[in-house]
């Protein structure tokens, strides 16, 4: 009996020992995966790929992935001044990601989204992504802010299913 315990203790314990490690492992492999769609989400912006970016989401249908803006305090009150009914964050269906595509593809100026700061957190299963962007048209920036994503890994794998940002003017030139 002792023998067996014993054998049941080294089990055990080279379990414990074997998970951490991949978990780590699997942890590495989907971070750099997350990367990717990071960077592919930023270069179909640059070279308007709308194929390369429709396909980074979770649903062809755009209503059912969650695509939501809320404006800060001082873009909020800039707008108020000229509009007193404008809100902080609002619903609209026709803003999608397909509609932010579209509209990239379809204009003459050059867009660009810079991201900083990347953080990623994920179980292997579904991810959270934060980073500070600033976007630019022509090379100017137009709004700034914090986007997180939601993602799960699907056959496909990861796929964007939330996209939630804060919209801030453009930081003024020191």
């Amino acid at each position: 009996m002792a023998i067996r315990s014993k054998a049941a203790l080294v089990f055990v314990l080279l379990a414990l020992t074997v998970q951490p490690a991949l978990a780590a492992q699997n942890s590495e492999r989907d971070v750099s995966a997350i990367r990717q769609v990071v960077e592919a989400f930023r270069s179909a912006i640059v070279e308007k790929d709308k194929a390369r970016f429709t396909a980074l989401f979770f649903s062809e249908d755009p209503a059912r992935v969650t695509w939501q803006f809320v404006n800060d305090d001082a873009r909020l009150a800039r707008f108020r001044a000229v509009k007193p009914d404008a809100m902080k964050a609002r619903y609209i269906p026709q803003s999608n990601y397909l509609s932010f595509i579209d509209s990239i593809v379809t204009s003459a100026q050059a867009s660009e989204e810079v991201f900083s700061d990347v953080r990623i957190d994920t179980d292997g299963e579904i991810a959270a992504v934060a980073f500070d962007y600033a976007y630019l048209e022509n090379g100017r920036q137009t709004n700034r802010g914090r986007e997180m994503w939601q993602l799960i890994r699907t056959e496909a794998g990861w796929k964007i299913v939330s996209v939630v940002w804060t919209m801030r003017d453009p930081e003024r030139a020191s």
